[in-house]
């Protein structure tokens, strides 16, 4: 009995010894991930990786983790040489293989991600004074409300349609413009010139496609997914 005790005892203690050894290789594997990242991203931050599943080491042995989700903070987008902040962008990859040596991570079978934008740094990226805002949906369609700054006896609002163009291009184009402005030579010009945006999301970790994005009061929400993606090990 009193050896059924011991052996019980040596259990649990080597138990808790694996258990704290597996977090701590688990800890530094996401800060060496987060690092990498960074790296290959042009990040100016380092960005918060999570690797889940337990163990952790038993994992690392099939050379194969089933989760490693990342939080890159707020990027940058440039187009036209303004640019877009992202106010959050995220990213999860699932069944996640490893190098021959074991030391990094090197593809994904599958991943997401999502990225917010607020309408203030819509606003800022868009420039020249136009105000951009929450205009719901129309026809499946995520749209925004467009204030141009252009010189009219009246204020001037149109709706403007954000769409996915290739999988890497968030494109805001004003849906029509009034007839008052049709009608007043180079008043479409001029305001088209302040609605009609890209902005390409070149920072994707793993290289994923943008699919969708929706129009939310708080701003817009971006979906993006791929499969067999390679990533940064």
């Amino acid at each position: 009995m009193r050896a059924l005790r011991v052996l019980l005892v040596l259990v649990v203690i080597l138990g808790g010894l694996f258990v704290a050894a597996d977090r701590v290789a688990v800890g530094l594997a996401e800060d060496k991930a987060a690092e990498k990242i960074r790296a290959s991203q042009g990040l100016d931050k380092t960005p918060t990786v999570a690797i889940k599943g337990f163990p952790f080491l038993t994992q690392v042995a099939g050379r194969s983790l089933q989760e490693v989700d990342a939080d890159l903070g707020g990027i940058e987008a440039r187009a036209e040489g303004r640019s877009l902040r992202i106010d959050r962008l995220s990213a999860h990859f699932f069944e996640v293989g490893l190098t021959s040596d074991y030391t990094s991570i090197e593809s994904a079978a599958t991943a997401t991600g999502n990225a917010r934008i607020t309408y203030a740094d819509l606003t800022k990226a868009a420039g020249g004074g136009v105000k951009i805002s929450y205009g719901g949906e129309k026809n499946g369609r995520s749209q925004v409300k467009i204030s141009p700054n252009v010189p009219l006896p009246v204020s001037l609002n149109v709706t403007g349609s954000l769409t996915i163009v290739n999988g890497t291009t968030v494109r805001l184009r004003a849906d029509g413009l009034p007839a008052m402005c049709k009608a007043l030579p180079g008043c479409e010009t001029k305001v088209r010139a302040q609605t009609d945006h890209d902005w390409k999301l070149a920072q994707l970790p793993g290289n994923l496609k943008l699919d969708k994005v929706v129009t939310m009061h708080e701003g817009i929400s971006i979906s993006a997914s791929g499969k067999d993606v390679k990533l940064p090990g």
